[in-house]
């Protein structure tokens, strides 16, 4: 997900969009866990993606 479309999302969405890739982190951990996963970088890009939704969502209800 690029920044521009980040930032189209409105708060809810961002809240919706944390909760599912929050949900996909946790099940690409305990997938890792048992066997190794083919891309172990996904889990790192996962945290990024979760970090970056979050940002955007203190910058957006903080201007609310």
């Amino acid at each position: 997900m690029k920044k521009e479309e980040i930032k189209a999302l409105s708060v809810e969405q961002l809240r919706e969009q944390i909760a599912a890739e929050q949900d996909r982190l946790l099940k690409l951990k305990f997938a890792h866990a048992v066997s190794p996963i083919e891309n172990p970088m996904r889990i790192r890009e996962n945290r990024k993606l979760i970090a970056r939704l979050n940002t955007e969502l203190t910058i957006k209800t903080r201007q609310a």
